[in-house]
Protein backbone atom coordinates (compact mmCIF):
# COMPACT_ATOMS: atom_id res chain seq x y z
CA UNK A 1 0.00 0.00 0.00
CA UNK A 2 2.95 2.31 0.64
CA UNK A 3 5.06 3.03 -2.44
CA UNK A 4 8.22 5.15 -2.86
CA UNK A 5 6.95 6.08 -6.34
CA UNK A 6 4.01 8.08 -4.97
CA UNK A 7 4.10 11.90 -4.83
CA UNK A 8 3.55 11.82 -1.08
CA UNK A 9 6.59 11.10 1.05
CA UNK A 10 6.87 7.78 2.88
CA UNK A 11 6.27 9.62 6.17
CA UNK A 12 3.05 11.20 4.91
CA UNK A 13 1.82 7.92 3.44
CA UNK A 14 2.43 6.19 6.78
CA UNK A 15 0.58 8.98 8.62
CA UNK A 16 -2.44 8.70 6.29
CA UNK A 17 -2.58 4.93 6.86
CA UNK A 18 -2.14 5.33 10.61
CA UNK A 19 1.01 3.18 10.81
CA UNK A 20 4.43 3.85 12.27
CA UNK A 21 7.00 5.07 9.76
CA UNK A 22 9.57 2.66 11.19
CA UNK A 23 7.21 -0.22 10.42
CA UNK A 24 7.43 0.61 6.70
CA UNK A 25 11.12 -0.31 6.61
CA UNK A 26 11.00 -3.17 9.10
CA UNK A 27 11.21 -6.66 7.64
CA UNK A 28 10.44 -9.29 10.24
CA UNK A 29 11.13 -12.98 9.95
CA UNK A 30 7.93 -14.82 9.00
CA UNK A 31 6.22 -16.65 11.84
CA UNK A 32 5.75 -20.35 11.17
CA UNK A 33 2.24 -21.75 10.85
CA UNK A 34 2.89 -23.92 13.90
CA UNK A 35 3.89 -20.93 16.03
CA UNK A 36 0.92 -18.88 14.80
CA UNK A 37 -1.44 -21.68 15.84
CA UNK A 38 0.32 -21.93 19.21
CA UNK A 39 0.16 -18.16 19.72
CA UNK A 40 -3.57 -18.18 19.09
CA UNK A 41 -4.03 -20.80 21.78
CA UNK A 42 -1.80 -18.85 24.15
CA UNK A 43 -3.93 -15.76 23.50
CA UNK A 44 -7.17 -17.67 24.18
CA UNK A 45 -5.79 -19.16 27.40
CA UNK A 46 -4.40 -15.80 28.54
CA UNK A 47 -7.88 -14.26 28.27
CA UNK A 48 -9.32 -17.05 30.45
CA UNK A 49 -6.32 -17.34 32.79
CA UNK A 50 -4.53 -13.96 32.85
CA UNK A 51 -2.57 -15.09 35.92
CA UNK A 52 -1.05 -18.06 34.07
CA UNK A 53 2.70 -18.06 33.49
CA UNK A 54 4.65 -20.26 31.10
CA UNK A 55 4.50 -23.29 33.42
CA UNK A 56 0.72 -23.14 33.82
CA UNK A 57 0.21 -22.43 30.12
CA UNK A 58 2.34 -25.47 29.29
CA UNK A 59 0.09 -27.62 31.47
CA UNK A 60 -3.11 -26.11 30.04
CA UNK A 61 -1.88 -26.71 26.51
CA UNK A 62 -0.98 -30.29 27.43
CA UNK A 63 -4.60 -30.81 28.49
CA UNK A 64 -5.53 -29.81 24.94
CA UNK A 65 -3.05 -32.30 23.54
CA UNK A 66 -0.52 -29.63 22.57
CA UNK A 67 3.08 -30.20 23.67
CA UNK A 68 5.26 -27.09 24.05
CA UNK A 69 8.33 -26.32 26.13
CA UNK A 70 8.39 -23.53 28.71
CA UNK A 71 11.28 -21.72 27.03
CA UNK A 72 9.47 -21.64 23.71
CA UNK A 73 6.29 -20.47 25.43
CA UNK A 74 8.20 -17.69 27.20
CA UNK A 75 9.68 -16.60 23.85
CA UNK A 76 6.24 -16.44 22.23
CA UNK A 77 4.75 -14.66 25.24
CA UNK A 78 7.45 -11.98 25.04
CA UNK A 79 6.81 -11.61 21.33
CA UNK A 80 3.08 -11.17 22.03
CA UNK A 81 3.78 -8.80 24.98
CA UNK A 82 1.86 -11.17 27.26
CA UNK A 83 2.81 -11.87 30.85
CA UNK A 84 1.06 -13.30 33.88
CA UNK A 85 -0.88 -10.76 35.93
CA UNK A 86 -0.38 -11.05 39.67
CA UNK A 87 0.49 -8.87 42.63
CA UNK A 88 4.20 -8.19 42.89
CA UNK A 89 6.51 -5.26 43.57
CA UNK A 90 7.78 -3.11 40.68
CA UNK A 91 5.36 -4.50 38.08
CA UNK A 92 6.20 -1.82 35.50
CA UNK A 93 9.90 -1.08 35.44
CA UNK A 94 11.17 1.73 33.23
CA UNK A 95 14.28 1.16 31.17
CA UNK A 96 17.53 1.87 33.07
CA UNK A 97 18.20 5.61 33.22
CA UNK A 98 14.65 6.63 32.31
CA UNK A 99 12.81 9.12 34.48
CA UNK A 100 10.30 7.82 37.02
CA UNK A 101 7.21 10.04 37.23
CA UNK A 102 4.96 10.64 40.24
CA UNK A 103 1.33 9.54 40.21
CA UNK A 104 -0.79 12.70 39.97
CA UNK A 105 -4.33 11.31 39.71
CA UNK A 106 -4.88 10.25 43.32
CA UNK A 107 -7.88 12.25 44.58
CA UNK A 108 -8.29 14.05 41.25
CA UNK A 109 -11.78 14.77 39.89
CA UNK A 110 -11.83 14.41 36.10
CA UNK A 111 -14.46 16.91 34.97
CA UNK A 112 -13.37 18.47 31.67
CA UNK A 113 -11.76 17.62 28.33
CA UNK A 114 -7.98 17.95 27.99
CA UNK A 115 -7.58 17.65 31.75
CA UNK A 116 -6.17 14.11 31.62
CA UNK A 117 -5.00 12.05 28.69
CA UNK A 118 -4.00 8.40 28.93
CA UNK A 119 -1.97 6.21 26.60
CA UNK A 120 -1.48 2.47 26.48
CA UNK A 121 -0.35 -0.28 24.11
CA UNK A 122 -2.52 -3.27 23.26
CA UNK A 123 -1.75 -6.52 21.41
CA UNK A 124 -4.12 -7.40 18.55
CA UNK A 125 -4.08 -10.92 17.02
CA UNK A 126 -4.41 -10.99 13.23
CA UNK A 127 -5.04 -13.72 10.66
CA UNK A 128 -1.31 -14.17 9.99
CA UNK A 129 0.40 -12.67 13.01
CA UNK A 130 -0.26 -9.74 15.31
CA UNK A 131 0.16 -5.97 15.62
CA UNK A 132 0.50 -3.49 18.47
CA UNK A 133 -2.00 -0.66 18.89
CA UNK A 134 -0.98 2.52 20.70
CA UNK A 135 -3.82 4.93 21.51
CA UNK A 136 -4.16 8.28 23.25
CA UNK A 137 -7.51 8.73 25.03
CA UNK A 138 -9.13 11.70 26.77
CA UNK A 139 -10.27 10.37 30.16
CA UNK A 140 -13.21 12.75 30.48
CA UNK A 141 -14.84 12.19 27.08
CA UNK A 142 -13.40 8.67 26.54
CA UNK A 143 -12.58 9.86 23.02
CA UNK A 144 -9.67 8.30 21.14
CA UNK A 145 -7.59 11.33 20.17
CA UNK A 146 -5.03 9.48 18.05
CA UNK A 147 -3.69 6.00 17.40
CA UNK A 148 -0.96 4.13 15.58
CA UNK A 149 -0.34 0.51 14.60
CA UNK A 150 3.07 -1.14 14.63
CA UNK A 151 4.52 -4.61 14.21
CA UNK A 152 7.28 -3.82 16.72
CA UNK A 153 7.37 -2.40 20.26
CA UNK A 154 9.66 0.41 19.14
CA UNK A 155 8.82 3.74 20.81
CA UNK A 156 8.45 5.59 17.48
CA UNK A 157 4.78 4.65 16.91
CA UNK A 158 3.93 5.91 20.42
CA UNK A 159 5.69 9.19 19.68
CA UNK A 160 3.79 9.63 16.42
CA UNK A 161 0.44 9.01 18.14
CA UNK A 162 1.24 11.49 20.92
CA UNK A 163 2.46 14.16 18.50
CA UNK A 164 -0.70 13.83 16.41
CA UNK A 165 -2.86 14.24 19.53
CA UNK A 166 -0.86 17.29 20.62
CA UNK A 167 -1.08 18.86 17.15
CA UNK A 168 -4.84 18.27 16.87
CA UNK A 169 -6.07 18.84 20.43
CA UNK A 170 -3.55 21.00 22.27
CA UNK A 171 -1.89 19.91 25.50
CA UNK A 172 -3.45 18.14 28.49
CA UNK A 173 -2.81 19.09 32.09
CA UNK A 174 -1.84 15.50 32.90
CA UNK A 175 -0.56 12.74 30.62
CA UNK A 176 -1.03 9.35 32.28
CA UNK A 177 0.61 6.02 31.38
CA UNK A 178 2.21 3.08 33.14
CA UNK A 179 5.95 2.92 33.89
CA UNK A 180 6.80 0.92 30.77
CA UNK A 181 10.04 1.69 28.97
CA UNK A 182 8.28 3.25 25.96
CA UNK A 183 6.42 5.73 28.16
CA UNK A 184 9.31 6.68 30.45
CA UNK A 185 11.76 7.25 27.60
CA UNK A 186 13.05 10.77 27.03
CA UNK A 187 11.66 10.78 23.48
CA UNK A 188 8.06 10.35 24.64
CA UNK A 189 7.95 12.97 27.37
CA UNK A 190 5.27 15.54 26.45
CA UNK A 191 7.59 18.37 27.43
CA UNK A 192 10.18 17.18 24.89
CA UNK A 193 7.91 15.91 22.08
CA UNK A 194 8.49 17.99 18.96
CA UNK A 195 4.82 18.98 18.73
CA UNK A 196 4.80 20.28 22.31
CA UNK A 197 7.02 23.30 21.83
CA UNK A 198 4.38 25.91 22.70
CA UNK A 199 1.90 26.51 25.47
CA UNK A 200 2.15 25.99 29.20
CA UNK A 201 4.16 23.17 30.74
CA UNK A 202 2.30 19.87 30.84
CA UNK A 203 2.48 17.87 34.05
CA UNK A 204 3.23 14.24 33.30
CA UNK A 205 1.74 11.47 35.42
CA UNK A 206 2.74 7.82 35.39
CA UNK A 207 0.55 5.24 37.03
CA UNK A 208 2.05 3.50 40.00
CA UNK A 209 0.99 0.00 38.90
Amino acid sequence: MISPDEKLSIRKQARVLGVSRSSVYYRSRPVSEADLALMRQIDELHLDYPFAGSRMLRDLLAQRGVQAGRRHLRTLMRRMAIEAIYRRPNTSKPAPGNKIYPYLLRGQSIDRPNQVWAMDISYIPMARGFVYLGAVVDWFSRRVLSWRLSITMDVSFCIEALEEALNSHGRPEIFNTDQGSQFTSVALRPETASAATSGSTTRSARTAA
